[in-house]
């Protein structure tokens, strides 16, 4: 018998109270008809794409947004009802501090979530309202105890850099307030002005109050250091993770597993095809309506720009890539593309761990330069 191919499932609920203005991803605002809507939107995709799940092992299931703990246990607990899993499957739900209650936590746990991701960003009052974020310090540090207290052991939280008026002391203030927290993960972020979003807009108004190149590079240094001593190991540039509690989903996007996904702008990627549904809820179901995919964007990358792109996702785990393996599964590196990583051991941001190739101290500071290089040898 052949070897049972992984996948991972991601569910995109777009529902939001209210935009943040750093966000880019496709949202609408939470009201009974958008989510009515949404759940019929979800079942007929969950029916066109059954049989090719079921012959998968299901890994790691990922209820994204938006906001999806909006969408209320019972309607999740639903859509889970359809989905055979086995017992070792991660199924991860996203959500914001103020909605957080224990009540609300246990009846998600029922409906069979095992892990949530809290986007608490910052305790730093003043800078969650720069951030346009609904939550204060105090209560995003209830809404960790809620969620532990209702149920949850694996529980992630969000927590983010180079904020618009964010100064050191503050940086430290929010690391220091990490210490006693029982969180078991975290992903950590700088902010960025993404096309479209609110902050993209003001971005001439608000660069002069960002932090500098060095006093970012500093807090990132700074974040390491006071997350490894909270017993956080880093293993991905931008996640750290308490023994045994490593995020199986996003795993699976660094190392090319495969992954399903569902909703309306919900990528997906199968069989080396990368493809997007339409971003447009009313679009998404009207096809789904229809008999018809709701997707509206669908690629096959060429070798070795394949591999140039999924070895780029491998250097961001810290244990590096096994470049014997990863040939086996991709094709062999072109001589441009050994010479490239050779260059970047030369230079010191890559180093040869046993059969690994993996980033440096100075390789993890500068990955996005280092990714886009490589990335670039096929454009």
């Amino acid at each position: 018998m052949g070897r049972v191919v992984e996948l991972s499932c991601y569910f995109h609920i777009p529902l939001c109270k209210r935009k943040c203005p750093y966000c880019h991803f496709y949202t609408v605002l939470d009201r009974l008809p958008f989510c009515d809507l949404l759940m019929e939107g979800l079942f007929l995709e969950w029916e066109r794409v059954a049989s090719f799940v079921l012959k998968k092992r299901l890994v790691s299931l990922y209820f994204g947004g938006g906001t999806p703990y909006l969408l209320g246990a019972e309607r999740l607990g639903s859509l889970l009802k359809r989905i055979p899993r086995g017992p070792g499957c991660e199924i991860t739900l996203e959500a914001n501090p103020e909605e957080v209650t224990k009540e609300g936590v246990e009846a998600f746990v029922r409906s069979g979530i095992n892990r949530m991701s809290l986007g608490v960003q910052s305790f730093d009052d003043a800078l969650l309202r720069e951030l346009g974020r609904r939550h204060t310090a105090k209560r995003a540090k209830e809404a960790i105890a809620a969620a532990r207290e209702g149920g949850i052991e694996n529980l992630s939280i969000d927590l983010m850099y180079d904020i618009p008026k964010q100064t050191m002391q503050s940086w430290e203030e929010s690391l220091n307030m990490l210490k006693d927290l029982p969180f078991t993960h975290l992903s950590l972020y700088n902010l960025t002005f993404e096309p479209k979003t609110g902050f993209y807009k003001r971005r001439r108004e608000l660069s002069p109050s960002l932090p500098d190149s060095e006093a970012s590079k500093e807090m990132l240094e700074r974040a390491v250091e006071a997350l490894e001593s909270y017993g956080l190991k880093r293993y991905e540039i931008s996640a750290f993770a308490k023994a045994g509690a490593k995020s199986k989903h996003n795993t699976g996007y660094w190392t090319a597993r495969p992954f399903l996904g569902l909703g309306p702008s919900a990528f997906s990627y199968v069989d080396g095809r990368r493809f997007q549904n339409v971003s447009n809820l009313r679009r998404y179901v009207e096809a789904l309506r229809e008999g018809r995919s709701a997707c509206a964007f669908e690629e096959r990358l060429p070798h070795p720009r394949d591999a140039h792109e999924l070895l780029a996702l491998h250097l961001r785990i810290i244990e590096g890539v096994d470049l014997e393996a990863f040939q086996r599964r991709l094709g062999r590196l072109h001589k441009e593309t050994l010479s490239l990583l050779h260059t970047f051991i030369q230079e010191g941001y890559l180093r040869k761990k046993r059969e690994r190739l993996c980033l440096t101290e100075r390789g993890l500071l500068f990955y996005d330069d280092l990714a886009s290089e490589l990335v670039g040898l096929s454009l």
